[in-house]
């Protein structure tokens, strides 16, 4: 009998930008072949490595599971390979199903054919096996099959992520426009943020970086909450995710201060932010506090300030940001000594119009918005662009 598990093969998509630090978190759960490509990482790992990757990846959108692939030419192609494949061993008919196609270069007209006809290979095999079919929920269904396809291959996987993973099960309410979870966990990695260290969001919103910053801190598992669409799946074995999550839970240290503050001139975002935290049981790890972003003050005398202002998308006026930029700057400069600061925004104007020179520009990608997290980091004496001598460290 051989002993060694079976290797599946995995996609896992995230934000573009943050390929790298999610392959980082696939090698910590024990991945292997792990390769990176646009939006995403592809690797290989048996069951425990899934279920792990689920419950720890703080960067991960969903986990896919390749279940086919193959070459196609048009529609009756895609129909023929999905009902050639045995869906009935996967899951139960009882469970109702979704299928999302994407496509890259795809010559086929519609995708939303494409999507039809292989729904229905799926209903026929199930109608054929066990003499009855799956109910479609394009909303919350059980299971999610995704078609993946490209100029001439299809891909098939089936979702073991379920709904997707920047959902955390913490924040029930949300200003416009929040972050998603799993961007501001990736942007507090660029930051090279560690437990111990102060951290500040002066413009807090929702309150997504706090949250994420105290599950950090305090060891817990993102996933640690939430159902997984695996659990759902035939091959799921109960004894190895029970064992996982035990595990997990028992890493997660008491709730106490973390050095994390936040704060927001609109009072309405400290009362979501307050709400969010103590629904995810995390309030005592946050200072929250009701201050505009040029009256806040520093909690120490180092520290990350990390803050996603608003952009001209969300407050719908240029010029309004042109005048807070500056008054950003003179508060950096006039109280922020010693402090490393991250602006993520898709305004390019920021940094000049604050009159300080960034670090560091990383590529980020907030939904389709092309974005840039600046680095700016502020040294003692003069920080401004001019100056020759003691202007900004390199990082």
């Amino acid at each position: 009998m051989n002993s060694k598990p079976q290797l599946n093969r995995y996609f896992s998509t995230c934000p573009r930008g943050l390929e790298q630090l999610l392959a980082d978190e696939l090698h910590e759960v024990g991945a292997r072949s792990v390769k990176i490509t646009d939006g995403g990482v592809s690797f290989d790992g048996d069951w425990g490595v899934c279920y792990a990757a689920n419950l720890n990846s703080r960067i991960a959108t969903r986990i896919l599971w390749l279940v086919g692939r193959g070459k196609y030419l048009n529609e009756e192609d895609l129909f023929n390979a999905a009902y050639k494949m045995n869906w009935p061993q996967w899951f139960d008919v009882k469970n109702d199903f979704m299928v999302k196609v994407t496509g890259v270069k795809c010559p086929l007209k519609s995708l939303e054919f494409a999507t039809l006809k292989i729904k229905d290979a799926v209903c026929d095999k199930f109608r054929l096996a066990v003499g009855s079919r799956p109910y479609i929920d394009t909303k919350t269904p059980a299971v999610r099959i995704h078609a993946y396809l490209t100029v001439d291959e299809y891909q098939f996987y089936l979702d073991t992520s379920g709904a997707a993973l920047y959902q955390r099960g913490n924040r029930g309410a949300s200003i416009e426009a929040p972050l998603r979870e799993n961007l501001a966990a990736g942007i507090l990695k660029l930051t090279g943020w560690h437990v111990g260290q102060p951290l500040l969001d002066p413009m807090c919103g929702s309150g997504t970086f706090l949250l994420e910053a105290a599950m950090v801190a305090l060891d817990m598992a993102p996933g640690i909450k939430r159902s997984f669409g695996f659990e759902r799946l035939k091959t799921f074995e109960s004894d190895t995710w029970k064992k996982m999550k035990i595990q997990a839970l028992g890493l997660v240290k008491k709730v106490s201060f973390q050095k994390i503050y936040g704060s927001d001139m609109d009072l309405r975002s400290i009362r979501v932010t307050r709400q969010n935290l103590e629904a995810a049981g995390l309030l005592e790890a946050v200072q929250l506090s009701h201050v505009d972003m040029v009256d806040v003050v520093p909690p120490a005398g180092a520290g990350v300030m990390v803050a996603n202002p608003p952009y001209g998308v969300r407050i719908g006026e240029d010029e309004a940001l042109a005048a807070l930029y500056p008054k950003m700057g003179e508060v950096l400069k006039r109280k922020f000594s010693g402090w490393n600061a991250y602006f993520l925004t898709n305004d390019m104007r920021m940094p000049k119009l604050m009159r300080l020179a960034p670090t560091r520009r990383t590529p980020l990608f907030n939904g389709p918005l092309e974005c840039r997290l600046f680095e700016i980091k502020m040294v003692s004496g003069s920080n401004r662009k001019e100056s020759s001598h003691k202007g900004i460290q390199n990082g």
